[in-house]
């Protein structure tokens, strides 16, 4: 979606910070998270790969379709898994997302890599939908006895303070980098 400067590094801090975060998780000892970690790791950063400003990298035209079938592939195993659970589905999405931003930057004439268009309706769609994804995944991160102003609402408290857990095995810490992809997703859409 090659953003303008500063708007552009952050998505591709952001997206790379999450996909490295999401290879850590690979190392859970859960076998379902370890398969949704890769997915998350390989859209973190093929996110940062999209959000490099233009001025600084212009992919070949080849890029974009090769981009678009390796999403493609993953939105396809996405969906093979969908199949055992239905929280799968988000991946499809976000996977299609992936196609569909390709698929724009690739029929976009050569250097025109902000505002190059799409099809509103489903630009729109897509953002609706993220923008959900984002208000839903960023209430879940909210622990239940802070908003309550109960007992366990200081700080040490909620799920993150067990001790013991390992970086691949902390809810708290998948819904955030989910959260962060998302509002990554929103942001690059924005910029269609």
């Amino acid at each position: 979606m090659h953003g303008p400067g500063s708007s552009g590094w952050l998505l591709v801090a952001l997206c790379a910070a999450t996909g490295a975060y999401c290879l850590l998780r690979m190392r859970s000892g859960v076998e379902e998270q370890r398969r949704a970690a890769g997915g998350e790791a390989l859209m973190g950063f093929g996110m940062a790969a999209m959000a490099v400003p233009a001025a600084v990298f212009t992919p070949p035209t080849w890029a974009w379709p090769l981009w678009a079938v390796v999403f493609g592939a993953a939105g396809v195993h996405a969906l093979w898994a969908a199949r055992a659970s239905a929280r799968h589905l988000h991946h499809v999405v976000g996977a299609g997302a992936m196609v569909y931003m390709a698929v724009v930057m690739a029929a976009a004439p050569q250097g025109a890599h902000h505002g190059a268009s799409g099809i509103p309706a489903l630009t729109a769609a897509l953002l609706l939908y993220f923008m959900a994804y984002v208000l839903v995944t960023g209430a879940r991160l909210v622990p239940v006895a802070a908003v309550a102003g109960g007992p366990g609402a200081g700080p040490g408290a909620g799920p993150g303070a067990r001790s013991g857990a390992g970086w691949g095995d902390r809810p708290e810490l998948s819904h955030a980098c989910r959260l962060s992809m998302g509002i990554a997703m929103v942001a690059m859409l924005l910029m269609m």
